[in-house]
Formats: structure tokens, sequence, C-alpha cells
């Protein structure tokens, strides 16, 4: 990790903007519009850049001074605005260009609002750290932010004591979308939440939580800006809101929760690892048949269309089509800590622009028998899985951070699944389909309801002789064994 330090924003400094590159003014004119007496603010840089062999992606973190809004109760605060998701050079240093109907770089650019102490004269950094931490994640993983995801980070934003541990992600309610030389760029402003908070997020939906947010003023207010210091969740302060919005939410919408990235794995127990054809690549102790980098970049690019459809309870068949980057009516969850954010190669949706024809995936495999391995972080997410999404006729997927496995549950209502209720159990690759009958769902739901409870002693094993179907839950270093 390169220091940090602060410097001069002398890039926003109208009478140099034309020296500037375009991408970069692009963001320095959305901010001037809306900081017009700030043309020049505090930044926080790394001293080598990213496109230079350095670690943090992110050339420049802008903070602003927002004197907020009184006539709305809306405090003064720290605005923090990232550049470095999105195409700030158009020469391919950092980012492919793909035109400019299409997203700059990742399409976004992160910011981030702190309510200021009284006395405080200078901006805070450590949200700048928090940023490059979340642009690293991005960075490694090919992993979007869109609005209402939620991301499990299990550590208080400062490394203080404070009760705000994990973020939401929502549309910045001040800067606009911009149009670059390079492509569109959107604002996505990370909103810090209790523990309470994102477990309802999971369980109901994120857009749901960020609007009672915005409703109680102590926890966010109109703007959502994060205090440090909020010792009670939206629920401490209104008891009614769990009751009265979000268990009725639960039991009327189910979860727009679709997918998570998280430590997971399944072995094919109906066929021995040593089958040189078996395309398992999460099996511990076997070593599987490496996917073709063509077969790798179809399963993810049908796994992220998947994770993206809105209304309707489609799986995409595998294709070569380049999907866009709205998810407006789901939301994906990133399972994740800041010990781990830095290193750690995740993939719950990738791009792929190359031209893969269909035939050339790796064949569908019925499975006789299947065993499920999540984490408990994972685990504690089944009922949620199978309640609120199987048994509103949803899919819900697991992808693992450690590679391309991927598991998804599948309802009889979802359309394209290559699982069936003849084989249930299907593989393309490594990427498991499991359909399960709504009567099978309510059956499993009355034996793993310990799994909602984070303190589970491990491990954890639940089985369906019947069904063939075995599902263990494991302590974490299990997943972070390099057989895994």
């Amino acid at each position: 990790m390169d220091e940090m330090r602060p410097s001069s924003g002398a890039a926003a400094h109208l009478g140099l903007a034309s020296i500037f590159p375009p991408g970069l003014q692009a963001i320095y004119g959305e901010c001037r519009r809306l900081y017009s007496d700030q043309a020049n603010p505090l930044q926080v840089t790394a001293i080598v850049k990213y496109w230079l062999g350095g670690p943090d992606p992110l050339d420049y973190i802008s903070m602003y001074r927002n004197v907020g809004c009184p006539g709305q109760d809306i405090p003064e605060h720290w605005h923090y605005v990232s550049l470095g998701l999105s195409d700030l050079y158009g020469d391919n240093r950092v980012h492919e260009f793909t035109g400019l109907e299409g997203p700059s770089g990742f399409g976004f650019e992160l910011t981030f609002r702190l309510k200021r102490e009284t006395g405080e004269t200078a901006p805070p950094t450590w949200p700048a750290e928090l940023m490059q931490g979340l642009a690293r994640y991005v960075f490694q993983s090919e992993n979007t932010f869109c609005s209402g995801d939620h991301i499990s980070w299990h550590c208080p934003l400062d490394n203080s004591e404070s009760r705000i541990q994990h973020m939401l992600l929502t549309e910045d309610p001040q800067l606009q979308p911009v149009q670059t030389p390079f492509g569109h760029v959107s604002y996505l402003q990370i909103v810090g939440v209790c523990t309470e908070e994102l477990q309802a997020a999971q369980q109901w939906n994120g857009q749901g939580i960020l609007d009672l947010l915005r409703g109680v003023h102590i926890a966010g207010g109109p703007w959502l800006i994060t205090d440090m210091r909020r010792g009670e969740t939206i629920f401490d302060i209104d008891p009614h809101l769990q009751q009265e919005r979000v268990d009725k939410g639960i039991e009327t919408d189910g979860s727009n929760l679709s997918g998570v990235s998280a430590k997971c794995a399944w072995d094919d127990l109906s066929r021995p690892p040593e089958d040189e054809d078996d395309s398992r690549s999460i099996c511990i102790g076997s070593q599987p048949r490496r996917l073709s980098d063509k077969d790798t970049e179809q399963i993810r690019e049908a796994l992220r269309k998947g994770l993206e459809i809105n209304s309707k309870t489609v799986l995409p068949p595998i294709s070569s089509q380049r999907h866009g980057h709205d998810r407006p009516q789901q939301s994906v969850g990133h399972l994740q800590t800041q010990q781990n954010s830095r290193s750690r190669k995740d993939s719950l949706e990738s791009e792929s622009s190359a031209a893969i024809v269909p035939h050339e995936l790796v064949r569908t495999r019925q499975l006789e028998s299947v065993h499920l391995k999540f984490n408990q972080e994972s685990g504690t997410l089944l009922p949620l899985c199978l309640r609120g999404r199987l048994l509103h006729g949803r899919h819900f997927t697991y992808k693992s951070i450690n590679g391309d496995t991927a598991i998804t549950f599948v309802s009889t209502g979802v359309e394209g699944a290559f699982a069936t209720e003849e084989h249930p159990y299907a593989a393309h690759g490594p990427w498991l389909q499991i359909l399960l009958t709504e009567e099978f769902v309510e059956h499993m739901l009355t034996e793993i309801q310990d799994l909602s409870s984070h303190e589970s002693k491990l491990p954890k094993e639940y089985s369906w002789p019947d069904k063939k179907l075995k599902i263990s839950v494991l302590p974490d270093v299990v997943f972070d064994s390099p057989l895994q």
C-alpha cells in the first residue's frame, strides 16, 4: 500500500483545465457546478499511480466542504469524490475505450458524505482509504457496483468502535451523471450502516432500507450522510419500522437480493474426482480440469446476466452479448472484509467483449448427488435464499470469491435454467444449478432454522438422503486452503 498524502487539487483550477485529460475535466466540471467556491479542493492521492504499478486504483479523491441545507435539516458535512473508476485519460493506460454510448471505464465514481464534527477544520482522510479498498475490489474482481447493492465489511469503517460497519450504495443526491468523451459516468454514494440495517437490506431490499434511512434524520436523512457516532439503528429509533415496513415488505415482495460473492464450494458426489472429464473446479483434494478462457468468460457472462435480470424470473441462455450495467430491480451483495479486500480475486460479474460461440461451451452434466459447502456468513443467507427468493419463484446465486465456482438455486418457475425437475442438479463447468420444488424448500426451511443466527457452532451439516443433497457450513479457514 502506497502512502496516502493530501495534495492541492490543482487539476481543478479553471485556468489550468485545458492541460488535463478530458475524462478528468468532465468530473471536475460537475464538481465545480456544485462547489463553485472550491475550485481547488483538498485531495488525497496515491504516490505511485495504478497505471505505473502502484496498488491504488484511484488517482485522486477530492474532498469538499458541504454546508448542507438548514431548511431541510441537512447538516454540514464532508463530501468525498473518487477519480479513477471511470476512464480519465482515454489512452488505454487503465481502461479500454468501448465507445461514447457505453460506460466510461466501470461507468461510475464513488462518493461519500461524512458528517462534520464540531470544530473540525479539515476532512478526515480515512474515507479515502476506504474508497481505495472498494476500488481495489472492483478492479481485481471486475464486479461493478449498482444502487441498492450492499457491502458486508465487518469492521468499523473508520477503525474505531463505531456500530457503522457495513455499507449500502445509492445514487449521489447532488452530483448528476455526466457524458465524457470516453463514455458516461454516474456517481454512487457509499452509505454507512449498522449490522441490523445490512441484514434487513439482505432479507428485503437495499432500496427499501435506503428509503427508511432517508426518513430518519439522525440515521442519514435525505442526503444519506454517514455519522460514525451514531449509536442507534433505525429500528432502535423507530421500532415500528421492522414490523410495519421490513417484515411486511419481505412477506409481500420477498427479497430482491439476487446473488452474493461468497466463500462457497460444491462437490459432485456421484462421480469420482479423478475422472478426467470432471469439470469441477472446487473439490477439496482434487485437481480440476482447467476450463478454456472462452468457456470461463462465457459462463461468467451468463452468470452476470442472470444476476441482472430485473422483473422476470428468467435465467438467460449462455451467449456472447455484452450486457449493460443497469440492475434496477435487483441488488447484489458483496461479502468481504476490510482485511481481505486488497488482494482477493473475486468475480461476481465479468464482462467479455470477445465473440464466443455458444456451442464451444463445456457440455452440461446432470449430477445424481451433490455436496454444497458454505462459510458461516454465506450459510446464514440460505434461509433468505429459500424463503425470500425461491418461494417467490426466483433464483439466487452464490459466486465464489476464490475462482469461477458458482451455485445457483432456482425454483420451478424460473425459465432458462439447465437444471430441470427430472435432473435437478446440473453443471456447466464450475457453475452448478440446483432446482428445488416448493415442497422441498418448505421442508429444508424447517431443518435449517438455526442458520439464521451468526452464533451457530461450526461445522454444521444438513443432509437429505432421499434427495441426495448434503450441505455443510464450515469455518472460513477451509475456504482459504490452497486446495480449495
